[in-house]
């Protein structure tokens, strides 16, 4: 028998409805792969004997989601993590995840150099991951501002980021000894100069790189003001009289994220870094420092993120205190003002903020008291279901949460292969059904954490099957076959 021609496609998508980021509706077609890569993408394409044909039934075809914020291995081992939170992600119709990472307690629990760190970094998550995944590094010392220049040549990683709030907190809000928490020399200090320094190493490395590769290296920073936190923390606490997730919030309050807004950004213009990504805005007045920044500084190319949890859960109504998170949750107006700023085109993407922290992690002897709970959980599963089901209800396109999920957060980041189904990339593809409704329990989820804050959430929108590059890694909702994520060495590119 003779072999194939070569234009006969591995797998055909049939029928499916593509949603793309260039257009507000989806187009019916057929979906074309070969060697994991997209070769055509039209009505009727022709299949050969050996083409797996997979019937979509009319389902819309989404690009793989990019998720853009998770924390692989910051409360349980990294090899652990990346084997089952990638199966949340997968589960979820995620197909590349972006995981922060840093030195210091946590995550390795190691300080020293990433010369170091990093391989045994990338060791630990090799041949585990069910999804592709790179990693983003917070500088937390001066030796690791000199080899930011190494990191993107020998490693691909071509984003950092800043914790502002660690000039006084550790990372479940009550403050902590800096070079004991993120062991840094005792001679040093993690604070607005140290900020300022990250900046003018990570500018100097984009000077030294082309154009179009500078581009894509980008500082990350998590805006939080740790005077205004410590002040407020003392108040909340001594007065009593608001308690949980609302006491949370009171505790760091939103004008704590509009500063270090104004203050980032400021930094930003000052050492002429013009690649700024402002993380998980939480608040109606933090969305506000973030608009006059860019009205103020419009040569600042600023992108602006937000969390699914703060788009779908308040403080009121979340399930329980499992809720608590950095930035925290916050009021029922607070989330309505972030989805003005999301259909107004002010957002650039929405991301999970995943970390896995399991029950028994989590909470304190008692496991109502807030300030015994330790910060952040997860819900990777429920990026792209959850934006399709609310987003729906407010008149948010398709088009445009292929965006904000996708073809952005591939952009900034370095991933011109991912975030669109189109000819030449990789042949992510998330089938969703937008009319099942189910309801939110933590029991079906491929996440270790057993508990959520969106628990008792409907959903009206369900990922049936996920293909990545080629590969269907869920069929019918339930995740499939070994891991078979890549590290994805940035930029990436063919």
């Amino acid at each position: 028998m003779s072999p194939e021609p070569a234009s006969v496609p591995d797998t055909v998508i049939r029928n499916v409805l593509v949603v793309h980021h260039g257009s507000d509706e989806p187009a019916a077609g057929d979906i074309a792969i070969s060697g994991g890569v997209i070769t055509e993408i039209g009505p009727d394409l022709a299949a050969g004997p050996s083409t797996t044909v997979v019937d979509g039934r009319g389902r819309l075809a989404f690009p793989g989601v990019v998720d853009a914020h998770q924390h692989w291995g910051i409360y349980n081992p990294l090899e652990e993590d990346t084997a089952t939170e990638s199966r949340a992600a997968a589960q979820g119709g995620v197909t590349t995840g972006l995981t922060y990472f840093r030195s210091g307690q946590y995550y390795l629990n190691k300080g020293g150099a990433y010369a170091d760190l990093v391989p045994e970094m990338l060791s630990l998550a090799q041949g585990r991951a069910h999804v592709d995944y790179a990693f983003h590094l917070a500088p937390m010392s001066k030796e690791h501002i000199s080899e930011i220049p190494a990191l993107i040549s020998e490693h691909g990683i071509t984003s950092f980021k800043i914790f502002m709030f660690y000039g006084s907190h550790g990372l479940h809000g009550r403050s902590s000894s800096q070079s004991s928490f993120l062991m840094i020399p005792e001679d040093e200090s993690y604070d607005y100069a140290h900020f300022e320094f990250v900046m003018r190493g990570i500018q100097a490395a984009r000077e030294a790189l082309p154009a179009d590769v500078a581009d894509q290296v980008s500082l990350s920073l998590h805006c939080e003001t740790a005077e205004i936190m410590r002040a407020y923390t003392k108040i909340v606490e001594e007065d009593g009289s608001l308690t949980g997730l609302e006491a949370y919030s009171a505790s760091r309050p939103p004008h704590s994220e509009g500063l270090a807004v104004t203050i980032a950004s400021y930094l930003a213009h000052a050492t002429g870094l013009p690649t700024i990504n402002l993380l998980h805005l939480s608040s109606a007045v933090a969305m506000e420092a973030a608009m006059l920044m860019q009205a103020t500084f419009p040569h600042v190319d600023f992108r602006r993120e937000v969390t699914i949890g703060h788009l779908v859960t308040s403080y009121d109504t979340a399930h329980g205190v499992g809720g608590k998170v950095n930035p925290p949750l916050r009021s029922s107006a607070d989330v309505e003002a972030l989805w003005t700023h999301v259909l107004a085109g002010d957002v650039d993407w929405v991301v999970s903020d995943h970390a896995c922290c399991k029950a028994e992690s989590k909470f304190g002897e008692d496991t109502e008291d807030v300030w015994l709970a330790k910060s952040g959980f997860g819900g990777t599963e429920y990026l792209l279901p959850a934006l399709v089901t609310e987003g729906s209800k407010r008149g948010l396109s398709y088009g445009k949460m292929a965006k904000l999920l996708s073809a952005n957060p591939a952009a900034r980041y370095g991933l011109p292969t991912k975030g669109a189904i189109e000819v030449g990339k990789d042949a992510d593809v998330v089938l969703v059904d937008p009319s099942t409704s189910w309801t939110v329990h933590a029991a079906d989820s491929e996440s270790t954490q057993g508990y959520t804050p969106f628990e008792g959430i409907p959903m009206t929108a369900r990922v049936d099957d996920v293909f990545l590059r080629g590969t269907r890694i869920v069929t019918d909702g339930v995740v499939v076959g070994e891991p078979v994520g890549q590290y994805l060495h940035r930029p990436t590119g063919r």
